[in-house]
């Protein structure tokens, strides 16, 4: 007869676990009233991107080249619900052309409101994300 210890049985289980995946993604309040988690999943994105777009429509940004570019923001949120940029990838135009665009970004998420954390198990977890924010200038 094999005797199994509580810690093999615990890295089965962490062996098995998919880390990459949550119970209960991030969410805003407004997103809340939505049933299922990809509908929550699209708002809470949408939240997040609306809130910049609107931070960066109010900006007075000239440019000397027109600019379309895709920057690729990566996010992370903590088990208290607390949203950190961590880095974002902007094309090398794009940046000579907007020099202060990543610090734009960081003051598009200060007009967010309060923050859910994701949960997995029924604990509230650190999650990290990348969405694509659409930059234009004319």
């Amino acid at each position: 007869m094999k005797k199994t210890s509580s810690e093999a049985i615990l890295e089965e289980e962490l062996q098995a676990f998919n880390w990459n995946e949550v119970d209960v993604y991030p969410s805003f309040e407004t997103c809340d009233l939505l049933l299922d988690n990809a509908g929550k999943k699209k708002c809470f994105q949408t939240t997040i991107t609306n809130t910049i777009y609107k931070t960066l429509s109010s900006e007075k940004i000239v440019v000397s080249q027109d600019i379309a570019d895709t920057v690729k923001v990566r996010f992370q949120i903590s088990e208290k619900g607390e949203l950190q940029l961590v880095d974002a990838e902007i094309d090398s135009v794009t940046m000579a052309e907007i020099p202060n665009l990543e610090i734009l970004l960081h003051q598009g998420l200060i007009f967010l409101p309060k923050i859910y954390p994701a949960i997995k198990r029924g604990q509230q977890v650190k999650t990290q994300f990348t969405l694509p924010i659409r930059i234009q200038v004319n």
